[in-house]
């Protein structure tokens, strides 16, 4: 009797969301999704976006070039729909530094947020720049990677340091995350025009640790993955705390890591499960967010008040596995692209309708 008392008091102690039940859902890997030149080759897949024409972008650590500890690594590829190589786009561009991430707006045009060169390039769908936002530091002075421990620096209008994606809201106002050293989110209107800027480094709502990705719903609201914090917080377009999800689901016991040490049952920060690394939201009338951790690996499928609706895969190498989800493009519901960082790929998803209960 005294076993079962416990027992009883054990379970009523868990948060209510552990004893729910999330769909896994069933889906597969296009092979050879993208069909890339002979001589040619992906980095690390930091990026991917689709455009109206469903042509995918991909922002990759490649063409790298310099010492090991210092080296250029940003290659932006268009392919085709069916995947075939269509062209590199802004070949030995200044900005080119670092990848982070690849956005298509609504009017197909193409943005660029390069991480190491603390810019953020917008190109016309011909692949001409349109604008460009921030400064890399000058090659002419004696400069280094911006430290991100220790009391952030002062944030200054117009600059950046180490961003990391870019949205949009219905009016064309664009909201970049910025991103490992300033942790803020930074506003310009369709013109490029600097309007604001909201957020600093911390753990309270409104603030961040490693604003990673960004994504806007069909009112205006912006979520931002607030990775180091395991958290996605959702704000207007004033930069107005709205609220705040995260993404608890139980990690299986034989759940691998993708590379490195397997995280403690207590890890927090980048690596702890749920984690959001990449956020996407699908257009249409029944809108859904979608997130990838890197541990144990899985992506999730969210409604847009955080309910988890199902998730999806496992760390690995792989087809249908995942090596640190670095963006996800969203299409629709069913389809998805996802770029990796370990394994060096995009994978192109489909989703099937079909699921079994899975325990959370």
């Amino acid at each position: 009797m005294k076993r079962l008392v416990i027992a009883l008091l054990a379970l009523m102690s868990l948060p209510a969301a552990a004893q729910q039940t999330v769909p896994t859902i069933a889906f597969d890997s296009v092979p050879n999704a993208l069909k890339l030149p002979f001589d040619m080759y992906l980095g690390e897949a930091s990026g991917v976006a689709v455009n109206s024409r469903g042509h995918i972008f991909v922002f990759s650590r490649g063409n790298s070039g310099g010492p090991a500890f210092g080296a250029a690594a940003a290659q932006l590829l268009e392919f085709a729909p069916d995947g075939k190589f269509i062209r590199e786009i802004g070949k030995h561009l200044y900005a080119w530094a670092f990848a982070h991430t690849v956005r298509v707006d609504k009017q197909d045009n193409i943005w660029a947020v390069d991480k190491g060169s603390d810019m953020v390039v917008k190109f016309n769908p011909e692949g001409r720049v349109l604008m460009v936002f921030g400064r890399k530091q000058e090659a002419s002075d004696e400069n280094g990677p911006y430290k991100r421990g220790g009391p952030p620096p002062k944030h200054e209008d117009g600059r950046f340091r180490q961003p990391t994606d870019v949205t949009w809201d219905p009016a064309g106002n664009a909201y970049i995350s910025d991103g490992y050293v300033n942790s803020r989110i930074a506003k310009v209107d369709k013109d490029g025009n600097w309007l604001a800027s909201w957020g600093e480094r911390g753990e309270g709502p409104g603030q961040f640790n490693t604003p990673h990705s960004i994504a806007a719903d069909a009112d205006g609201n912006i979520y931002v993955a607030d990775r180091g914090n395991r958290r996605i917080q959702v704000f207007d377009g004033t930069g107005k705390f709205l609220r705040q999800f995260t993404i608890d689901v139980a990690v299986p016991p034989d759940a691998r890591a993708a590379i490195g040490s397997k995280p403690g049952p207590d890890a927090r920060g980048t690596i702890a499960p749920g984690a959001p690394w990449a956020i996407c939201i699908t257009p249409g009338p029944h809108p859904v967010l979608f997130s990838a951790d890197a541990y144990p690996g899985r992506i999730y499928k969210l409604s847009l008040d955080g309910k988890v609706l199902g998730m999806l895969g496992e760390s690995g190498k792989q087809l249908k596995q995942f090596g640190w989800v670095h963006e996800i493009a969203c299409p629709s519901e069913h389809e998805l692209y996802v770029a990796e960082i370990l394994n060096w790929r995009v994978q192109k998803l489909i989703l099937h309708a079909q699921a079994k209960a899975a325990a959370r």
